[in-house]
Order: C-alpha cells, then sequence, then structure tokens
C-alpha cells in the first residue's frame, strides 16, 4: 500500500489469501471513475487490451456482457494457448459478478465479485473478491503466477485511463 498526502491508496495491487475462507482479495485504487472501471472490465475492446501479463496477447473469442451473458478470452504466449471462460450473474452500475474458470483446469470455478467505490477526488477504489473451491485451488492460483498478470494488467489499464482512452459508458 502507498501513502498518499490525502489518504492511504492502493497504488499497487494488494493481493491477500483469506485465512478463514478459499478466497483471494484483490484491492487497488486507479485515477478514474466507477463508471471508467466498470467498462473496462466490460467493454471487450478495452479488456483485451489490458488484461494479464505484458508477455501474453489476449483476444476475445465470446463476449456476452449482460446479467447471465458468458465469456471466453485466450491468452497466447511464444505459440503457446490458454482460455479462460465464465459466466455473469450480475451486472449492476458498481458491482459485477462473474465466474472464472482456466480451461486447463475446468473443475475449479471460482466466484469473483469486483466492487467499483468512489473514493473522492477522481479516485474509485476496486476490490474483487475470488472464492474459489477449496483451498487448495486458492493457494494454486496464488502461486500461478497471477500476481504478475495483476500487477501488469493494471499498469496497462492506468496507463489507458490517463491517455484518456477508457471514456465512461
Amino acid at each position: 500500500m502507498t501513502t498518499s498526502s490525502s489518504s492511504e491508496r492502493y497504488l499497487d495491487a494488494a493481493i491477500e489469501a483469506d485465512p478463514t475462507v478459499p478466497m483471494i482479495h484483490i484491492r487497488r485504487d486507479f485515477r478514474a471513475t466507477p463508471a471508467q472501471l466498470m467498462r473496462a472490465h466490460t467493454d471487450p475492446e478495452v479488456f483485451a487490451r489490458w488484461i494479464g501479463p505484458d508477455s501474453v496477447a489476449m483476444r476475445i473469442d465470446h463476449w456476452d456482457c449482460r446479467t447471465l451473458g458468458s465469456y471466453r478470452y485466450v491468452g497466447e504466449r511464444d505459440g503457446e494457448e490458454f482460455a479462460f471462460r465464465g459466466t455473469f450473474p450480475e451486472i449492476s452500475e458498481h458491482r459485477l459478478v462473474q465466474t472464472f474458470t482456466w480451461e486447463g483446469m475446468p473443475e475449479a470455478i471460482a466466484l469473483e465479485t469486483m466492487t467499483f467505490t468512489d473514493l473522492g477526488e477522481g479516485w474509485t477504489r476496486l476490490h474483487a473478491q475470488s472464492l474459489c473451491d477449496s483451498f487448495e485451488g486458492r493457494d494454486s492460483m496464488l502461486s500461478s503466477g497471477m500476481d504478475v498478470g495483476v500487477h501488469e494488467g493494471y499498469a496497462k489499464l492506468d496507463r489507458l485511463l490517463a491517455d484518456g482512452q477508457v471514456a465512461a459508458s
């Protein structure tokens, strides 16, 4: 966590394992509105430009981003492809609920809830909670290198926001 003069800010993602349930918490502050962050997570063209590590090119295979919709996207690195898929049980103004599955482990489905909280002064906090199927599944996700994708992806999103490339929808 980084401290600014006005208040504490999560300028780098804080990724934490919950000690009581198989859940991962991610908190990150952005100089953006909640509507901009919602668009960054729901607009397939914007999403594909920032999600994941710098070394991975993402393409959207299927994107039906609405309550009860579904998605699938594919990452490619050095000729190797890996896909992620899920559903959108709920999309509202400041909250996105989705399931998330890496197709390499299709039995491991996480339920992710993201909230976007307006902190004032042009800042919004993203809080993502990923409820995994087991503590082993959670720990496997944490040790998979997902932190690199989170940190590098959010840095790309910061650049898109700073360049004015993510307007509120």
